[in-house]
């Protein structure tokens, strides 16, 4: 698994002084564009060959949230490659190995150019070097969204929702869904679907669907068409 260390910064910490489910994302992303770049297959390979990647789903189950100043490791590992499909395990340990969180997620390989899907060559197959699929329950990619959600106010897509792919971020569709979580509501799981990209200035619609440890925030176009769907799991309160 490849992996870097790291420390937990005030910038990344909620109220409680607890790493934020966004944070823990951006860590993930961050170690896949490490491991993508140290294996010279990063964002310059990728330009060069009119590639991108495009996340498909996540699915992130959360242990504990470390706290400020803690001290983690955060390691990813691709354990499949078939066809155009990508699939890559994350995880946040503790230096002394507890497992903080662990992850899973699927990405497509698609052409620029042509605007589609495209066969993962033999050299990224090589070059990330496929490992062990990660212990932990995986749950289905697709998300059931259910009718008759509440609806909010739009989301107009703005500059700084925005990667170097020019299409709003991954970790954005989850900030602007975990706006309509509950007070108090403690993430244990993260499933999140993405279903098509959404550029400058696009308009999206949320729809939200609660149950007592359960939210469902699907993200639309303003006919109905899906962007993105999101489904929160609550932590479970412990007994004394």
């Amino acid at each position: 698994m490849y992996t870097f260390e790291s420390r937990i910064r005030y910038s990344e910490t909620d109220s409680n002084g607890k790493l934020t489910l966004a944070s823990l994302l951006n860590y993930f992303q961050d170690c896949s564009t490490f491991h993508s770049e140290d294996v010279n297959l990063g964002i310059d390979y990728l330009k060069k060959n009119n590639l991108v990647w495009v996340l498909s789903s996540w699915q992130i189950v959360v242990e504990r949230y470390p706290a400020l100043c803690e001290h983690v490791v955060i390691g990813t590992q691709p354990y499949d490659m078939k066809g155009f499909l990508g699939y890559r395990n994350f995880a946040m340990l503790t230096k002394e190995g507890e497992y903080l969180a662990k992850a899973n997620s699927i990405w497509s390989l698609l052409d620029l150019q042509a605007g589609r899907p495209v066969q993962i060559s033999d050299d990224m197959v090589q070059g990330y070097t496929i490992g062990e699929k990660l212990d932990m329950d995986y749950a289905p990619r697709k998300i059931a969204v259910p009718k008759g959600g509440q609806a909010g106010d739009p989301v107009v897509v703005k500059q700084h929702h925005l990667d170097t792919n020019h299409h709003v971020n991954n970790g954005q569709f989850v900030d602007m869904a975990m706006d309509f979580l509950p007070d108090g509501f403690e993430i244990r799981q993260l499933r999140a679907e993405y279903k098509k990209q959404a550029f400058l200035n696009d308009v999206l619609v949320p729809y939200v669907s609660s149950g007592q440890d359960q939210v469902v925030v699907s993200l639309t176009d303003q006919d109905g068409a899906p962007y993105f769907a999101a489904e929160f799991m609550r932590k479970e309160k412990r007994t004394v």
